[in-house]
This record gives structure tokens, sequence and C-alpha cells, in this order.
């Protein structure tokens, strides 16, 4: 299949860090803004360069150091939208973690607003996408921490008429055990928040099989779930019974080398059952892909059809965190777009 064909897909992205959705571009324009950023960045922003999980989290520290003010969270939420949308991206859930800056004045409650007042003013401009909001919680912080992330996601629900649409669990992996925030998930769920869990990142069986219990409305990555990468045969059982949708993000866990190649990616395990699967960027800017580019490669190392790939983007929106009633439009929209995107004869 072609380029052209992914690209004309209308897709849906369920799993985006804003943070780590920043492009080259933008990453230019705000170190340009800041002299004591080291300004041999772009080495560091090269695909590869960030070839670990401890790597990925390094370059997260130099984006936080850039993205220190209220400016500059409006203006990467603003142009990581718009790239999505000439992506051909139709949904979008973006998810970020509430920061305050002290150095700044910064509060999380200023950040919160900034995100949300980008996403507001993209929704004014002629741009064919629905954006919404997922609040992350850091398994590096306290409960405490987490907590206030959970509140501050119920407080803007309401006062945004949902927009944010839910909490998600993230950070690094080794960190902690995430068992310990099962009662600020349920909170979370109290509020009618919706849970976007990272699980089984690395593996952890036992804090997977507890936070599994919550049940988390999609786990994202589900790496190391089966059996012979570290889960165990109770983790698959459960999450095919529960038939919890998997985020999957390719070239993440390529680049973090958590999997290590395209041809042993967990994502055909999960599809050949027929479990509901999502294709994902997780962090486009530090991966240096597309959600069209993880889609092609999906399609060329597991040989789907073009039918197949238009059936795994329509299916993406079953899982996403909006009313039944913005499912039903994008299900009209992608009925209306398919004649054009199966009409070049050059497209496959």
């Amino acid at each position: 299949m072609s380029e052209k064909f992914f690209k004309k897909l209308p897709k849906v992205e369920l799993h985006a860090h804003i943070n780590g959705s920043i492009s080259e571009d933008t990453m230019a324009t705000l170190v340009a803004r800041k002299q004591a950023v080291d300004q041999d960045w772009r080495l560091m922003y090269r695909k590869g360069e960030s070839d670990t999980l401890e790597g990925v989290f390094k370059m997260f520290k130099l984006i936080h150091q850039i993205t220190d003010n209220t400016d500059a969270v409006y203006k990467v939420t603003y142009d990581v939208i718009h790239e999505f949308a000439a992506d051909n991206v139709k949904y979008l859930e973006l998810r970020t973690t509430p920061r305050a800056e002290p150095g700044t004045g910064m509060t999380k409650t200023a950040y919160v607003e900034a995100v949300i007042q980008a996403i507001q003013d993209c929704a004014l401009e002629d741009i064919d996408i629905i954006v919404r909001l997922i609040l992350a919680i850091d398994r590096r912080h306290s409960v405490s921490v987490a907590m206030e992330t959970v509140n501050l996601a119920a407080e803007y629900r309401k006062k945004t008429e949902g927009l944010v649409v839910g909490v998600d669990f993230s950070g690094d992996p080794s960190v902690g055990d995430g068992s310990d925030f099962i009662p600020v998930f349920e909170e979370a769920r109290r509020h009618g928040l919706k849970l976007a869990l990272h699980l089984a990142e690395v593996p952890a069986p036992d804090e997977t099989w507890k936070l599994l219990q919550l049940p988390p409305d999609r786990i994202g990555h589900g790496t190391c779930l089966q059996p012979e990468v570290g889960g165990t045969q109770q983790l698959v059982d459960f999450v095919t019974a529960k038939r919890i949708p998997l985020e999957l993000c390719l070239t993440s866990n390529i680049v973090g080398r958590t999997v290590p190649d395209y041809d042993n990616h967990h994502f055909l395990f999960w599809y050949d059952r027929r479990h509901p699967c999502i294709v994902c960027t997780d962090d486009k800017g530090v991966f240096s892909t597309t959600l069209s580019n993880e889609y092609s490669v999906a399609a060329d190392t597991f040989n789907l059809s073009r039918d197949q790939v238009w059936q795994l983007s329509l299916d993406s929106i079953d899982h996403l965190f909006s009313d039944d009633e913005v499912k039903r439009k994008l299900r009209h929209k992608w009925g209306q777009l398919k004649d054009h995107v199966f009409a070049d004869k050059h497209v496959s």
C-alpha cells in the first residue's frame, strides 16, 4: 500500500502524550526562547537517539525545560493538534500531566487551563478534528498528588462540559507499585472519568493483576501480558474475557526497546484473536513518527489488506472516551470518506 493511502485514511488517535508529540519545528521555536537550554538538542531529537526507556525519560526532561510557562504549553498543544489534523486524524485524545513551575509562576490549574484554551481555540478554527483531554497521573509522584490530578480532571470535566474525559496512569514503569493508586482510580471513576492505564510495559504480573481488577477502560501498551514475555496466562485470559482495548504503539516499543523488533510486536498476538486493538503514536515527536506511519508499519509487518486497515481504523471509534453521539458522527464521517480513500487505483 502506498503512503498516500495511509495519509488519506481517516484516523483516531487515543494514546498521545502532548509533550512527547512536539514536532521538531515547535521544539526549535521554544528552544530559541531558552538560552540556558543545550542548543545541540537536535542531536538528541533525531530518531533513534532516545533508544531506551531511560533515554526517553531524559528527553522528556529537556522538553519540560522548554514548556515551563503557560505560553509554551499553549503553543505546544495548539501545534500538536494542527499536526494531527494535517495527518488526517479526525478524533484525538491528548494526555498530559498537570505541572507547577514555581520559577515561572505556572500553577497546575494554569497549566490545565492553557491546554484547554488551545483545544477550545482549535475547535473554533476550520480544521476537521475533535479533541478531548485526559489528565495523566505520574506514578513517580505520591498518591496525594495523584488525587489532586483526579480532582482537577473532575473539576474541568464539569467546567468544560465533558472536554476532559479521563485520567491516565503513566511514568517510569520501574518506579513504585501501581496498585497503591487503586483508591485514586476508584475516585476518578466515581466522578465519571474513564481510566486509560499504562500496564505491563515491563514484566510486573502482580501489579498488573491488581490493576486489572478495576478494570481499566483501556490498556496502554500491555507489552508484557503474555507468559513468554514476563506476564501470565491469567492476565491474558482476563484481558481477553473483559475485552479491554489495547492502545498499541509500535514504533514507541521498538525505539524504547521494550519489544525486540516489529515482527515480534504483540500487535499480532491480539489482532489474530480479534481483540480490540487501537494503533497509536504515543510520542510522535520523540519517536519521529505519525499515525499514518504507524498504520503503514502495522500493515507492512503483519501483511494487512486495505480492507483490514480500514476496519482497524473504523473499529477504533468504538473505544474512544466521548459519548455515543460523537461516535455516531465519526462513523458517519468514515462512511462518507471511504469511497474517496479507496478511489485511487494507485493506493495499493
